[in-house]
């Protein structure tokens, strides 16, 4: 899409909001990235899809947070589900920056799943499924994720319990947490966790990357 499409930035605006997460997106995924935003802002004016309407701060705070997990994880090849997805993120941010991932979208509310369908169909994203249904209505053991994440979902209880058995050996549950949770989850001595990581221009967020020990069961 061209540079001049009506969405309010340009693409040295796109890198320059990008830049903190050391995140140097390719004219291709400079342009899947735009399509993205477009048809985001499009969407949000029918259902709620994000609260912040300004196009540098979706940037930022949507694409960028979700991309700066590449810094902590080997992605490659991988099998990503993520859980209570919504509008995309981190899914297919992700997806975009490393397209060899195969992707499963995990989203109850049926008009976000049809969103994220016409996302994937307009970006032209292969291997990613996306399964209209709750987390918790899914045998987790028929998952075998090799990564399992989570940004801005609730109940990290039972997201913890679902993980622990939806994830292949060795697998990591990655979390995208304020402060107090990010120091509740890890206080989990069922998990290896890793020190917490703040996320670049916020104070209070942070990321979270663990995985369960294997011989004490999460219940």
């Amino acid at each position: 899409m061209p540079a001049s499409a009506p969405i309010g930035i340009s693409d040295q605006q796109i890198c320059e909001a990008l830049s903190p997460f050391a995140i140097t997106p390719s004219q291709g995924q400079l342009g899947k990235i735009r399509e993205y935003l477009l048809l985001l802002l499009r969407w949000n004016q029918s259902i709620s899809l994000t609260s912040i309407t300004d196009p540098t701060e979706i940037v930022g705070r949507h694409f960028g947070e979700s991309m700066y997990a590449l810094k902590f994880l080997p992605v490659e090849n991988c099998r990503l589900v993520d859980i209570g997805t919504g509008a995309g993120f981190p899914g297919l941010p992700l997806k975009i920056v490393s397209p060899s991932m195969r992707v499963i979208l995990i989203e109850s509310n049926k008009k976000k799943c049809a969103f994220l369908s016409e996302v994937t169909r307009a970006l032209g994203l292969a291997d990613v499924e996306i399964w209209p249904q709750r987390f918790e209505q899914i045998r987790p053991e028929t998952v075998a994720a090799n990564i399992v994440t989570s940004r801005a979902v609730g109940d990290f209880k039972q997201i913890l319990r679902w993980s622990a058995n939806a994830l292949a050996r060795r697998g990591h549950l990655m979390l995208w947490v304020g402060a107090e949770d990010a120091t509740r989850i890890a206080s989990d001595a069922r998990w290896t966790w890793q020190p917490a990581v703040r996320i670049p221009d916020s104070q209070r967020r942070f990321i979270l990357i663990g995985r369960p020990i294997e011989d004490i069961p999460v219940r």
